[in-house]
């Protein structure tokens, strides 16, 4: 059976129930931001629809993206720095 690429979730956004459409990778991924934070998943996507109600999994998508941006520079200025002052 092969696997699929994307998948519905629900989730309880504002005390409702809705149904997003993530592929895994991205699931995965908001799994792991959650646990970061020490968030549940349903809180995590509560706060992103409220700063971007538009469309919830489109929204999803781009916070994780940014997510990893930042993770990205924060660890390239890091090594960046540490090659600077030596170290």
């Amino acid at each position: 059976m092969p696997r699929r690429l994307s998948q519905k979730h629900s989730v309880t956004v504002a005390g409702h129930r809705t149904s997003i459409t993530l592929e895994m990778a991205f699931w995965e991924s908001l799994k792991e931001i959650a646990s970061e934070r020490g968030q549940s998943v349903n809180a995590l996507i509560a706060e992103i629809d409220t700063d971007h109600p538009e469309n919830l999994s489109s929204a999803l998508r781009v916070f994780i993206l940014d997510h990893f941006k930042q993770k990205t520079q924060e660890l390239s200025g890091a090594s960046g720095a540490a090659a600077v002052s030596g170290g």
